[in-house]
């Protein structure tokens, strides 16, 4: 049975939520599923706004065929469809979509063209309006523009903005995981205690590294009347769209959303856990408030890595392991610094039964991150904190809770 639904005048929602995903990009958990957001213009000419995953095929077809054959009392052609992403779980089903409109123009940018031959063998060189920065498609009373948006975050991406209805087709941008559960907009939601931590996990992890590129995108926007933002993945944005866009204007620049702390750990016998614990109450006491504390081998590292973005000053305990870095905290270092992750005061404790190496091997990494400060001295742990080392974390804690300012 369709879902489709009416979100402008002769614009439609059909996309669909997959719950059973249990990985998003096979790399990122999603225990609440994600959606494949897709949008149809029914205007002199019909206009389809990126496609789906293979594993909604069935109901987004479902929902093109209703609106195609049901709309303004007779049934209609698919005159084009938008890519503006042409990666699979946007993609996989253009060949099936074009099997059943062969008439269908598709309409994208040289790289998506080129992108979509490779993944699906189609040679779009007879169907596709190849288009540049700033061109446009008029389909009646409807006019679609163009903007680049590379790396945003594939170098094909571009963004569609209809001047009729001022809505901003963003692609990833402004996405989030998590399936859409009866509301279509963020307003239908309390965003900030159902999405807001997903948004945020979905924007460092999938677009994180190219914040330069995100601020190019914002600036592009900024130049246009957005009264509606319609991602590819994610609720969608009619009211309190500069709250949002604020929200990707400090991640995009690495600036903390949170005047806090995060401390990550690993332990393996508990006694760099108790540390942690002992660091986070000190801080606590201390004034600071909104102190987190997570296990490097107990959470996801896509989890780890948008706490880091979140939060101003970061602490890393780690013990040593086989001379080394424990290999949960070793990911989510590297983690960060294939992220882009910048601009964070920092501390460092390390562990070590009989030649504690940790410390400077964390520090090693740091250094190879940009604008990175260190606080206070490394604290070095001997199998477990000693008393007398309690005023040194005393000392530690004072230095991080001046960082947050």
């Amino acid at each position: 049975m369709h879902q489709c639904k009416e979100i402008a005048k002769n614009t439609y929602y059909v996309g669909c939520s997959d719950r059973r995903l249990a990985l998003f990009e096979n790399a990122f958990p999603i225990p609440r599923g994600v959606s494949y957001n897709a949008y149809l213009v029914l205007d002199e000419k019909t206009v389809l706004l990126d496609a789906a995953d293979e594993s909604v095929s069935a109901a987004f077809f479902e929902n093109l065929e209703y609106l195609l054959k049901n709309a303004n009392g007779s049934p209609r052609p698919l005159d084009y469809v938008i890519v503006n992403h042409a990666e699979p779980d946007h993609c996989a089903l253009l060949s099936e979509l074009i099997r059943r409109y062969p008439a269908v123009c598709v309409v994208g940018n040289t790289k998506t063209a080129a992108l979509i031959s490779q993944f699906t063998g189609l040679d779009l060189t007879a169907r596709a309006r190849i288009v540049q920065e700033g061109d446009t498609l008029k389909t009646g009373k409807h006019t679609f523009s163009f903007y680049t948006a590379p790396m945003v975050h594939w170098p094909e991406v571009m963004v569609t903005y209809d001047s009729l209805t001022k809505t901003l087709y963003s692609a990833d941008a402004f996405g989030a995981f998590g399936a859409l559960s009866g509301g279509l907009y963020a307003d239908e939601y309390d965003f900030e205690r159902d999405f807001l931590s997903d948004a945020r996990r979905y924007y460092a992890n999938i677009v994180g590294k190219y914040g330069p590129q995100v601020q190019a995108l914002l600036k592009k926007a900024e130049g246009l009347d957005v009264q509606a933002l319609c991602p590819l993945h994610g609720p969608l944005w009619r009211k309190d769209i500069g709250w949002y866009v604020d929200k990707y204007k400090k991640w995009s620049a690495y600036q903390p959303e949170d005047n806090t702390v995060a401390i990550f750990y690993a332990s393996i016998y508990g006694h760099t856990e108790a540390a942690a614990d002992i660091l986070a109450r000190k801080i606590t006491e201390k004034g600071a408030r909104g102190v987190a504390v997570y296990d490097v081998s107990a959470a996801h590292f896509s989890h780890l890595v948008a706490e880091a973005f979140r939060c101003k000053v970061l602490v890393f305990a780690s013990v040593t392991y086989n001379m080394g870095i424990f290999g949960a905290m070793e990911t989510l270092l590297n983690e960060l610094k294939a992220h882009n992750l910048q601009n964070r005061p920092v501390a460092v404790i390390e562990n070590g039964s009989w030649a504690p190496a940790a410390g400077n091997l964390i520090k090693e990494k740091l250094a190879a991150m940009k604008n990175i400060t260190l606080v206070g001295e490394t604290l070095t742990i001997k199998s477990a904190l000693k008393e007398e080392q309690l005023r040194d974390l005393d000392a530690l804690a004072g230095a991080l809770v001046q960082s947050i300012g």
